[in-house]
């Protein structure tokens, strides 16, 4: 993964503070357990198949164990989880608000989204986006593709 988001200074000390404060023995590692802890600790909450993802990206050398430099790297690996999560909730908030449901489900307009395309004035070709003429919605695949 080499388009991990970069960390900032402040984050890399709350990094070294929340490993050192995980790492009980000094021995530089923490097990898997309390990585979900220490992550919890910075504001992060991986669920349980993030952090299996996680883990398996990071523990390069098998010992179950996460030593500092992968430490840092889960914590990359999270922060670009959450910054994806953060981009499909604002699409499904733009769904809903076209008319759409928030489980992804029914259909939006194609008039209201060129009529609000128009009212923002956003450089957006509804019609070849869509790609059908004559087409009267469209569902959520179809909006996150055209925004995409």
């Amino acid at each position: 993964m080499d388009n991990l988001p970069r960390l900032t200074e402040e984050e890399l000390d709350l990094c070294r503070k929340a490993f050192q404060m995980f790492d009980k023995d000094g021995s530089g590692t923490i097990d898997v357990r309390e990585l979900k802890t220490a992550l919890n600790a910075l504001g992060q909450n991986p669920t349980d198949e993030e952090l299996f993802v996680m883990i398996s990206q990071v523990d390069e050398d098998g010992s179950k164990e996460i030593e500092f430099p992968e430490f840092v790297k889960a914590i990359q690996i999270n922060k670009a989880m959450s910054e994806k999560s953060a981009v499909e909730q604002d699409t499904i908030d733009a769904f809903v608000a076209l008319g759409g449901n928030s489980d992804k489900s029914g259909k939006i307009s194609i008039a209201r989204l060129r009529h609000i395309a128009e009212e923002f004035e956003l450089t957006l070709n509804v019609e070849k986006l869509v790609g059908e003429e004559g087409k009267l919605d469209m569902d959520y695949e179809e909006f996150k593709l055209i925004l995409t």
